[in-house]
């Protein structure tokens, strides 16, 4: 028997499969070039946007000191961790291919300006050495760093980069501005733990920090992996006809996560530390882009630091990848609170994904424009739900202003108007749009196959929807077709419709998730879902930060409630060495647990270290095998405990998505 842990960052492991395995997983179909209704939709947008201002490149390349190294980082079994060349195909000024959206290639030029800069006197970023930046302060002894990458490799040689530069003083402090894992993940790459218990090095981040960087993905973590392995491109090749950026970033690295825990806490808005000799005063964001977020300002350099809650993109207040909706109203009221207590005196905002905006004018209107795009969500969601329209209604009608959709920084590059409004509609109205004809639908496959029967069968559907594809309108054929691959999956004309409808649906998405999305899906369309090793890379330094709680919560979701069915099996857990206990009852097809309490009736008991319990969920040794070395004493019935952990789903990771 093993007790087994999906990987609390699973949501994101797929982000860090390695090149090696995604160029195995290139399919041996070539891609189909764009169409005259494709061109024709991407010139609409070639004319509507101001492409001839360059400002955003000027900023981009501002302050510029030095270039990332040009050499493959690597793992230490020789794995491929980052690639700083893997987008060298993007050049900047060369006018978009047919096949990528104008204004996603425009980004992804963008976020490709690569290297070390100055944002101003004291301030260095370290950008495109991941999917984030990372942003070095000097102070007074030492200096500080913001947001650590994903990967402790890329971490290390972003900041010899630096050194490579300025002196060599030492890391004094590590700010962590929110909870994603590509804001704390390469923290082992830049400090010592040994230096931050002795105090030598402060780790700052905002109250729940910790809770939201272990919990947000794991009870949901196998379906939101596979999920992002759309999202991030992960298994397209990087080419005008596949990967072309993240619209945050370019990609993510592959390399070790690890996670130091927090010494300082930042509990509420208006906190000032001194650190290094430098004064930070904090607003703290809780729900914005992360459950747990801050940003602050450095008085002494009038910098503003956004974290990712003003970026040169419109975010996601729903993430595609799977994840809660994030409320846009309290967004924009932060960014709005920002403005009001440093807009005066700022005279640079920079931010942990793209480039800064410098000067008080300048980035009090990015700014406030952002502030106003989130708000305008919210209300303008809100007013025509309150007129009767559903959800994707609202979605179809709702247009920023051209005041803030002609300008690039609000465009969707990572998020979309479009997902963006339906997620506030289901935050405040939920799924139902109250029409009953909705409440109770049949499953995809069981209406797909009553569809195909209504339109007279599935070559009837195809040759209908053919007509459509010829005249352009591809959302339709994707709708439709869809119908026809989940009444027959075996059918090969259907699904490879289907996936020329979703590749021109790629070549026009000005989102870079949404170009992943269709694209990923046209691939497995045409070549199936290749079986290929799942990524296992759990973090030690995750497992040993959750607490017993959420892994119990863990452990009842995987529960097979249709095995356990009319079983009652009771379990003491005691952990003397941290001093907690807890009982499990597994009853009416549920596992419950309580802290602090020893059943008498328990079945068995287990005792061991939380260590230990450790190392099994990081199948660095077996529950048997953990008992034969005396790290678990089992008091009662050994039977019980197996019969317990057999009710316990495993996940296979490659599930279907475009196939049922």
């Amino acid at each position: 028997m093993k007790f087994s842990l999906a990987n609390p960052l699973k949501c994101i492991a797929v982000i860090m499969v390695s090149f090696a395995l995604t160029l195995t997983a290139i399919a041996a179909e070539k891609p189909k070039p764009a169409t005259s209704a494709t061109k024709a939709a991407n010139d609409t947008l070639l004319k509507y946007l101001p492409f001839s201002d360059k400002t955003s490149f000027e900023q981009a390349h501002k302050g510029f000191v030095a270039p990332l190294p040009t050499e493959m980082i690597k793992g230490k079994q020789g794995n491929p961790i980052w690639n700083p060349q893997q987008y060298s195909f993007i050049k900047e000024g060369e006018p978009a291919p047919d096949t990528v959206n104008p204004s996603l290639w425009r980004q992804s030029q963008l976020t490709n300006i690569s290297g070390l800069f100055e944002v101003t006197d004291g301030i260095y970023q370290v950008r495109n050495q991941d999917l984030s930046n990372m942003t070095i302060v000097e102070g007074k002894a030492g200096i500080t760093i913001f947001d650590p990458l994903i990967s402790a490799e890329t971490a290390k040689v972003a900041l010899d980069l630096y050194y490579l530069h300025r002196p060599k003083k030492p890391v004094v402090a590590v700010i962590y501005t929110h909870s994603h894992v590509d804001h704390y993940g390469g923290v082992r790459g830049v400090v010592d733990e040994a230096d931050v218990k002795s105090g030598k090095v402060k780790i700052f981040a905002p109250v729940g920090f910790l809770d939201a960087a272990v919990a947000e993905n794991v009870m949901a973590g196998n379906a939101m992996s596979r999920r992002a392995s759309y999202m991030y491109g992960n298994l397209l090749p990087p080419d005008p006809t596949g990967q072309v950026g993240t619209g945050l970033g370019t990609t993510t690295s592959a390399g070790t996560v690890t996670l130091i825990p927090p010494t300082d806490i930042i509990n509420k808005t208006g906190e000032t530390r001194t650190i290094d000799g430098l004064t930070y005063e904090f607003l703290y964001a809780p729900n914005t882009e992360a459950p747990s977020e801050m940003l602050f300002y450095i008085k002494e350099k009038n910098a503003l630091n956004a974290a990712e809650d003003s970026t040169h993109t419109l975010h996601n207040t729903y993430s595609l990848r799977g994840a809660k909706i994030r409320d846009p109203l309290a967004w924009s009221k932060y960014l709005n609170q920002a403005l009001d207590m440093w807009g005066d005196e700022a005279q640079v905002m920079f931010s942990m994904h793209h480039w800064p905006v410098w000067g008080n004018e300048a980035l009090n209107e990015h700014i406030g424009l952002q502030r106003d795009m989130y708000r305008y969500i919210n209300d303008e969601t809100l007013r025509l739900a309150n007129q009767g329209y559903t959800m994707v209604e609202i979605a179809e009608k709702i247009q920023l202003p051209d005041s803030i959709a002609k300008h690039f920084s609000n465009r969707g590059y990572y998020g979309s108007l479009n997902h963006d409004v339906k997620a506030t509609y289901v935050l405040y109205l939920g799924w139902f749009i109250g029409n009953p004809a909705t409440l109770h639908e049949l499953t995809p496959v069981d209406a797909s196959k009553r569809y195909v029967e209504m339109m007279g069968g599935t070559d009837a559907l195809l040759k209908k929807a053919k007509a459509y594809y010829d005249k352009g309108e591809y959302r339709w054929v994707a709708q439709v077709v869809n119908h026809a691959v989940f009444a027959d999956p075996t059918n090969t004309a259907a699904k490879n419709l289907q996936a020329d409808a979703l590749e021109q649906l790629g070549y026009q998405a000005e989102s870079g998730p949404w170009r992943n999305f269709y694209l990923t899906g046209a691939k497995e369309l045409r070549n199936g879902v290749a079986k290929l090793p799942a990524p296992n890379t759990a973090s030690p330094d995750t497992v040993r930060a959750m607490d017993l709680d959420l892994f119990f919560d863990y452990l009842a979701m995987r529960l097979n409630a249709d095995k356990a069915a009319g079983k009652r099996i009771v379990i003491n857990m005691d952990f003397a060495d941290i001093g907690e206990k807890y009982v499990l009852e597994m009853v009416n097809g549920v596992l419950n647990h309580t802290p602090k309490r020893q059943a008498k009736d328990a079945d068995a008991t287990l005792q061991l270290s939380r260590d230990t319990l450790n190392q099994i969920v990081l199948k660095q040794t077996t529950m048997k095998d953990a008992v034969s070395a005396s790290k678990v004493k089992v008091n009662g019935s050994q039977a019980k405990v197996d019969e317990l952990m057999s009710y316990l789903d495993n996940f296979e990771f490659w599930f279907n998505i475009v196939t049922p």
